[in-house]
């Protein structure tokens, strides 16, 4: 009779345990999905982005005359590369790529559109101009956050980017290699006489516009922050 008891005790202990493992991991996985939701909004959250419904959001941490500081969240995009000597050769590829891909399974177009833009390293150059490798990718929308469509062009690929802090500088105009690298250069300058710790082997050439958008677009150059974001005579924000 004991053991009949004993044995009804840990059964029941068992289902509870394996009910309340249950609850854990469904809601870890439901705040993971906020989580990743959470960091995209309405475009009228944002100036400067306003031709798209949703946009990536992100909290300001500080602001300079030379640049400001964000955190962005964790969150899902497509992406695709391109090896090329200039981003404006590389642009139009990997550009269609991507709208194919949103076209084909019917999603809505996001902001910004990044390029990761990873310098050539190697020694190997045609009159001192290397080839270097353009990641641009597209934001997933909230609603495909979680579960986004798989790509049907092997060059196309789902992937996550994880919590970053970045330097930003914005400005106007046509995103060409030119202007982009101009800035570029600018921002670095800026966060080397800062002392800023940044990631300096890549950075991110962003747009908020459509490439038919000529003139006046908003762009934006990130440097991903080292360790924790210089600041110094800065406004910071709350």
């Amino acid at each position: 009779m004991l053991w009949t008891r004993l044995s009804i005790q840990l059964q029941k202990h068992r289902t509870q345990h394996s009910a309340m493992m249950i609850y854990i991991s469904g809601l870890v996985g439901f705040l993971l999905v906020l989580t990743a939701e959470a960091r995209i909004g309405s475009s009228s959250e944002l100036d400067f982005c306003s031709e798209t419904e949703q946009c990536l959001l992100f909290d300001s941490i500080c602001k300079t005359d030379g640049y400001e500081v964000r955190d962005y969240g964790n969150v899902t995009w497509v992406w695709t590369e391109e090896k090329s000597y200039f981003m404006d050769f590389a642009i139009y590829p990997l550009f269609r790529r991507l709208f194919n891909y949103i076209r084909d399974f019917g999603i809505e177009m996001t902001a910004p559109v990044i390029i990761n833009i990873a310098e050539d390293k190697s020694s190997f150059s045609i009159f001192g101009m290397k080839k270097n490798t353009y990641t641009m990718s597209f934001l997933m929308p909230a609603e495909h956050q979680a579960n986004p469509p798989r790509p049907n062009d092997r060059k196309v690929k789902i992937g996550h980017m994880d919590a970053m802090k970045v330097y930003v500088r914005s400005y106007k105009g046509l995103m060409s290699s030119f202007l982009y690298k101009s800035e570029a250069d600018a921002l670095s300058s800026d966060l080397d006489s800062a002392g800023a710790n940044y990631e300096k082997d890549h950075n991110y050439a962003v747009g908020y516009n459509s490439p038919k958008k000529m003139f006046d677009s908003y762009n934006e150059v990130w440097y991903v922050v080292n360790g924790e974001p210089v600041c110094s005579s800065s406004e910071e924000m709350g």
